[in-house]
Order: structure tokens, then sequence, then C-alpha cells
């Protein structure tokens, strides 16, 4: 990684002596690995998906629920082998899958331990990404990946330049979701309603932005066949985490009008998949991050 083109930033950083613009070197560094509960039902179940939480990131939200992990780098370094483990003993532990959260800036090196681990695992593997990749990247990951859980964050690219810096994220997100449900195919599902396969899509209505959601949503329909995918309409925004960010919109919750009319707009659609209480707009669903939670 002399000079990282991991992911759409291109940032050319030599990883191997400095840091990219994700805040990592090329060592993995991960802030938790345990079983998770809050997923949606298709990938917790009842035992829990088996995250791996990944430190840095490379969109840097403005409001971001795990900004200890991605915005300040929490976490502890580990090697390959060490990751091999801890994934394995999620496994022994009754994950129903291995869940890879912002694994993006790690990606390259990711492929090289998902070819070594694979064959071990008899569950399958979630990306858990922000959207913002590279369909390159994508595709030397597609022979470990089961399942692609990519956020699509914003449609507006002025919106997508002051929270997360990278005004061309629509775009990205876009292409990088059709190349998702183009290898992938069709969401598939165990006889306990668990994903094997396919692609899982998250957006966050955010407070202020009902429209540009609506947006997101008739992207989305465009780049994919709506009833092939799977739909995670979140209400779940705090403002805790953005209480500094100098927009006056993200100091409050989604209100109740917003957050139904962006989900009238997502049946409307066709779109099959979760929808939010309003009582999960609570920080108690963000984890922790304690040493103790890593296997």
């Amino acid at each position: 990684m002399s000079q990282c083109h991991a992911c759409p930033r291109n940032c050319g950083a030599d990883r191997a002596s400095d840091r990219g613009y994700c805040g990592q070197s090329e060592a993995f560094r991960i802030a938790r690995a345990a079983l998770h509960m809050w997923e949606e039902p298709c990938i917790s179940g009842t035992r829990g998906s088996g995250t791996v939480f990944f430190s840095g990131c490379n969109l840097g939200c403005v409001f971001c629920q795990n900004y200890r992990v991605s915005h300040r780098g929490q976490g502890m370094e580990i090697s390959a082998d060490e990751l091999i483990e801890r994934m394995l003993a999620l496994q022994a532990a009754g994950a129903h899958n291995i869940n890879l959260v912002t694994p993006t800036h790690f990606a390259v090196q990711l492929a090289e331990v998902l070819a070594r681990v694979k064959p071990l695992l008899h569950i399958p593997v979630v990306y858990n990404t922000g959207g913002y990749e590279k369909p390159e990247i994508l595709a030397l990951l597609a022979p470990y990946v089961d399942v692609w859980m990519p956020d699509f964050k914003f449609a507006d690219r002025q919106l997508s330049a002051s929270y997360a810096s990278a005004p061309d994220y629509p775009e990205i997100a876009e292409r990088a979701i059709a190349t998702m449900y183009a290898l992938a195919g069709s969401a598939q599902f165990d006889a306990q309603g668990m994903m094997t396969r396919g692609v899982l899509v998250r957006h966050l209505v955010l407070p202020g932005c009902r429209k540009d959601s609506i947006a997101v949503l008739d992207r989305l329909a465009n780049a994919v066949p709506v009833c092939e995918v799977r739909l995670s309409l979140m209400s779940q925004y705090t403002p805790e985490f953005a209480m500094d960010a100098p927009y006056a919109n993200l100091h409050r919750r989604v209100t109740t009008f917003e957050y139904e009319s962006v989900m009238a707009h997502a049946e409307k659609l066709g779109f099959i998949g979760y929808m939010q209480q309003r009582e999960s707009a609570t920080a108690k669903y963000t984890p922790e991050f304690e040493g103790q939670d890593i296997l």
C-alpha cells in the first residue's frame, strides 16, 4: 500500500509508513469484535451478528454515531492471523454471520484474509459499508462476500460535500450498489429468515433532509430492481454526535412526518425491507467500543 487507492478518495498515501485519509496505516485496527443484536432481523437473528468494527473511515460523516472509532481511530492493532482467529471465535460463539463493519480502507488486505478464512466458515460474510466504494475493489472481494450491506446516504452533492467532504458520493454510491447487485444477485434467505446472499441497502433519514431521502430512494430504484434487494430505512438519528457540526438541522431528531413521508415513498416504489420504530432514536444502541468487547 505504498500509494493507497483502495477507495474513491485516491489519497495516494504510503500507508506502510504514514496514514491515509481514513486515518489508518496498512495494519488492521479493530475497535470491537463481538456478537451484535442490533442489526436488521435478517442479519442479527436470535444469536447475533458476528461484528468486526474496523477503526477509521473513508467518509468521516459529521454526524457519525461511532465517531470515536471512525474519527478518532479508537481500537487495537492486530495481525491478519489474529483477525482470522476472531472471525472463527465469532463463528464458534454462534454468530449468524461475519459482519465486517466499515472495512473499505482495509479492503485490499481483507481480500487476502478472506481467501484464507472463507473455507473455514460455514456462515455468510457480510460487507457492511458506507457505500463509498470502487467497483474494482468490490470485484476483488466478490469471491468471499455473500451479503453486501451498503449505506446510500445522500443524493445531493452539496449535502454529501457538507456532511462527508465527498461531493461525488451520490454517483459513486449508486454505481457501487449496482455493482454489488450484479455480483450477488437477488436477496436469498435460509429457513430461519437469515439473509444468506444479496444486497441490503441502508438509508438513514436525516432531520431537514426529507427531500434528499426521497431522491436517494428514486436513485436506488433506478439502479437496482427494487424487489430483488432489501431496504433498511432508519429513523435512529440522534443529535448527540453532531452538536458541534455547524448545521442547525442536525441538532434535532427526525420528526414523525419526515420519516413517515420517506417511508410512504419507499412503499410507493415497491421496496421490501425494514422500518424502524421511533424509539430507536437513542444513543443506547451505539456500542461502547470498550476493550472487553473484543473476543
